[in-house]
């Protein structure tokens, strides 16, 4: 019988390390119980993955890119909508939190999916939830540097007193150059990018403040009374006035996403269990506090004909707001300090797509994935060819500018009805086929609360993906005012699906092991397999361990 060396205590620390120094063994530890060797620079802070998921949602530009959904509504519909949509995205972060601080991975959302899913659905599923994910965040990347060209040309419209509109190629040139910029500083600036997501949340609290004190001061002698800010409704659509309140939910649906962002930055993270929970509810939670402050003091002080606020010379309803309270230097001030922090915003969700998309090309699902899935060391262990592969789909995406504003829009689609599926699938495959699988960490809301909080979120979730899809200004829409949602992300599932079943399903098995398996220890071989995963060595041989054996016996 051929000899085997005992791995050493050395020798299985490094098996779990792809270099030294990256991360503390207990939080590798964690990371190859799911399979994987440690790969990144765990260089964030709980705070810092907070600030990553909140300075994604970047609140206040968030709301002025959003203002189109929720002020036809009225005022009341501007701020309950917020309020009460808010509470409902809370729900879905505490059914994420359970799964995050059990399974923290770059790959989450999909990783979970196969977990908990039946044999004969968790390859599809995880696939489906993959590419909806990946390609969400990518559309979020687009949404957001859409909105960055939008609020950036309506500070130089305000500058020439509303006498120069930007044409569609104009945008797309200003959104390629913002997309750009935002692949350069991810790039060079990853030693440093979780100190950086804590000043992208000073600024953004700045923001805030200056914003809720200067328009009711500009305003003070034009405010709006408490009954018209919480009790006045308004339609100004052609839908039931208690559907167009409904659609007012979509601001802070698409405003209070990207949390998952948490979960895509869990390999960089220490202390991955506890951080990446504490880092979804606290970015939830602060958009829902702070964000029905914000909305309050809008009601508070917009201009009761709101249709020259939809409909403004500006391009922007939050200019108008402005303007009105402000004059044209405090707009051109406030709108500036605006389009920063949402230029801010980009580069955060531009390292959580990368994260996602380098996870899939590891499990080898994407196209080019072997070309994707190396490391850079030189630029600090971080997966730049996904940065630029990322900035490269946002590129040819963003050219959906240049055909209509209703395309562009579509643009939004993708990152709130994208991110809805991948999110609900495997909360969904959790409690219908993994529930007696699942094994809590240390955050966790309980037996008794777990299972109703994880339907909840998932009826929200489908809610979300329906509401999202429908024309806002009415049932019987033009070409042009056409909601393209339904067409798009169709499309993006529809084809994912089609290609597993044509291609992928001969090779995609799932999640794959990428640690040193033959220096594991045999306790550590047997939480990989109760976690679903099969143990093979060096020679891709299954190892056998002394439970299988005595298993064996036993039959």
């Amino acid at each position: 019988m051929a000899s085997h060396r005992a791995p050493t205590m050395e020798n299985r620390k490094y098996s779990l390390l792809s270099a030294p120094d990256l991360a503390a063994e207990d939080d590798a530890a964690v990371l190859a119980k799911l399979g994987y060797k440690q790969e990144l620079c765990r260089n964030f802070t709980m705070i810092q993955v907070f600030g990553i998921a909140f300075s994604i949602m970047g609140l206040l530009p968030s709301i002025a890119s959003t203002l189109a959904y929720s002020i036809p509504a009225g005022p009341a519909g501007m701020v309950w909508g917020w309020f009460l949509a808010s509470g409902f995205i809370f729900i879905v972060g505490l059914a994420m939190a359970d799964l995050g601080s059990a399974m923290p991975t770059s790959g989450g959302l999909y990783w979970w999916t196969h977990f908990f899913s039946s044999p004969a659905t968790r390859n599809p599923l995880s696939f489906l939830v993959g590419y909806s994910n990946s390609i969400g965040l990518v559309g979020g990347l687009c949404s957001i540097d859409y909105g960055f060209s939008l609020m950036f040309l309506s500070v130089i419209v305000v500058a020439r007193d509303g006498n120069w509109t930007p044409s569609n190629g104009v945008i797309y040139a200003t959104f390629l150059a913002c997309v750009l910029c935002h692949g350069i500083l991810a790039s060079v600036m990853s030693k440093i990018m979780g100190k950086l997501q804590t000043v992208f949340v000073v600024i953004n609290f700045i923001l805030i403040a200056a914003t809720v004190i200067a328009l009711p001061i500009g305003a003070k002698n034009r405010r709006n009374g408490g009954h018209y800010i919480f009790a006045h409704t308004e339609n100004l659509t052609t839908w039931p006035t208690g559907w167009t309140f409904m659609l007012s939910w979509l601001s802070p649906i698409w405003t209070i996403g990207s949390f998952d962002a948490c979960v895509h930055i869990s390999e960089e993270c220490v202390n991955a269990t506890e951080a990446v929970p504490a880092g979804i509810l606290m970015s939830i939670g602060s958009c829902w506090f702070f964000g029905f402050i914000v909305v309050i003091v809008l009601a508070a002080t917009i201009s009761p004909d709101l249709e020259s606020v939809t409909d403004s010379k500006f391009g922007q309803p939050m200019a108008q707001i402005y303007f009105d309270a402000l004059g044209k230097n405090g707009t051109i001030g406030l709108m500036s300090l605006l389009f920063i922090v949402q230029f801010l915003m980009g580069i955060s969700i531009l390292v959580a797509a990368s994260r996602q998309t380098w996870a899939f090309s590891r499990d080898g699902a994407l196209p080019l994935s072997s070309f994707f899935r190396p490391i850079s060391q030189r630029f600090g262990y971080i997966p730049l060819r996904t940065i630029w592969g990322c900035v490269f789909l946002a590129a040819v995406l963003g050219l959906l500018s240049l055909i209509a504003p209703a395309a562009a829009q579509a643009l939004f689609s993708l990152s709130v009805a994208g991110n809805n599926l991948a999110w609900g699938i495997p909360i969904f495959a959790r409690v219908v086929w993994g529930q007696r699988k699942f094994k809590p960490g240390p955050f966790y809301t309980g037996d008794r609360f777990s299972v109703p909080i994880a339907w909840t979120a998932i009826a929200f979730l489908v809610f979300g993906i329906i509401l999202c899809m429908f024309p806002v200004g009415g049932p019987d829409p033009t070409p042009q005012s056409m909601n393209y949602t339904v067409v798009i992300n169709m499309a993006v599932w529809v084809g994912a699906l089609a290609y597993y079943y044509i291609d992928a399903r001969k090779w995609f098995t799932g999640p794959k092991i990428t640690i040193a398996t033959d220096d594991l220890t045999e306790q550590q071989q047997v939480a990989l397999r109760e976690e679903g995963l099969e143990v093979t060595n060096s020679k891709g041989q299954a190892v056998a361990t002394s439970n299988d054996a005595e298993a064996a016996r036993k039959q």
